[in-house]
């Protein structure tokens, strides 16, 4: 990634050089050589938007919001439009982080965004109606692509139940990076951008189960989603709600059908015949009894949830190896 902008005049060789080599450190992971480089460049067209935004963009990788916002704030004053610039985007980033709630709300603005009146006692914007999207938790670890949804261009509350792997639980808020790095479509033809996770913004107290079920039917399966989320909580099977994927087509245009039954999907990378997180394919079977499950609920209240499902048609369901996995 390589900044260059319209500026009064061309930046010097010497500022282009060192942004150059700032950006293959930042590659590299050398965050500190990087902004050696940057805050060199800096010192040298100080003038130039181009300058403080790389440096904004650096203390962004590096989940320094103070200095992001800095530096933000240096960038979007020597602007030469009024709204669109991703400058304003990064300032809206560090001032969520923040909680600056005043800044995030002009900065949205200043992007080009709505942003209705109201606003929590804190003053944090409510309302803004962003809809549904996904997030890749961890994407530089054992990334993970959750369904959630958007509190304004900065946030994602988690409304899957992400993998124990993924150290997220249901119900967390998520900081997210403002460039989408892939689609999920539905059927139904609608797209939904996946964003890249950045850090945590809030967390749950709803710890994550792992159980394992005895589920005759779909229905079944569906009657414990539904008795969870009556209850304010969440189940979700995972045995037909987890692909595996390469990186390469996590990040594409990809469906979010998982696609139950005979139909493969080519880009599932995981072992068909596996329930659970390891393949929920089968060969040929529509519907598997045994199901690996994932319970968001507190610990209160989780055996009873899974008594009373039973208890609702014992013939047909049952439950073993209920376990604390986040």
């Amino acid at each position: 990634m390589r900044i260059f902008g319209k500026g009064r005049h061309r930046p010097s060789a010497s500022w282009r050089q060192a942004t150059d080599r700032a950006f293959t450190l930042i590659g590299d992971g050398r965050y500190e050589d990087a902004g050696a480089l940057l805050t060199r460049a800096a010192d040298l067209e100080p003038w130039l938007s181009e300058s403080w935004f790389n440096l904004a963009l650096l203390h962004k990788f590096r989940h320094d919001w103070e200095q992001a916002r800095t530096a933000g704030l240096r960038a979007v004053a020597l602007l030469d439009r009024e709204t669109g610039a991703p400058d304003w985007w990064n300032v809206g980033i560090a001032a969520t982080a923040l909680q600056d709630w005043p800044l995030a709300r002009r900065a949205w603005q200043a992007y080009g965004l709505q942003v209705p009146g109201g606003a929590t006692a804190a003053g944090e914007p409510v309302g803004m109606d962003l809809g549904s999207a996904a997030v890749r938790l961890s994407p530089e670890g054992e990334a993970e692509v959750v369904w959630g949804r958007r509190l304004d261009p900065a946030r994602i509350e988690v409304l899957s139940i992400p993998l124990p792997s993924s150290g997220r639980r249901w119900g967390e808020v998520v900081l997210h990076d403002g460039v989408p790095h892939g689609e999920r479509t539905t059927a139904a033809g609608h797209s939904y951008p996946v964003f890249d996770e950045i850090e945590l913004w809030a967390p749950s107290p709803v710890p994550t189960w792992v159980v394992l079920l005895e589920a005759a039917s779909e229905d079944d399966r569906d009657a414990l989603e539904q008795l969870a989320a009556d209850a304010g909580f969440a189940a979700e099977d995972w045995s037909s709600s987890v692909r595996l994927l390469c990186r390469m087509c996590s990040e594409s245009r990809m469906p979010s059908d998982e696609g139950d039954g005979v139909h493969l999907d080519p880009h599932d990378h995981s072992e068909p015949g596996h329930p659970g997180p390891l393949g929920h394919r089968t060969d040929g079977q529509l519907w598997v009894p045994e199901r690996e499950c994932g319970v968001a609920a507190p610990a209160s209240l989780v055996r009873g949830l899974l008594d009373g499902w039973v208890a609702d048609s014992p013939d047909s369901r049952d439950w073993r190896d209920l376990e604390e996995v986040c």
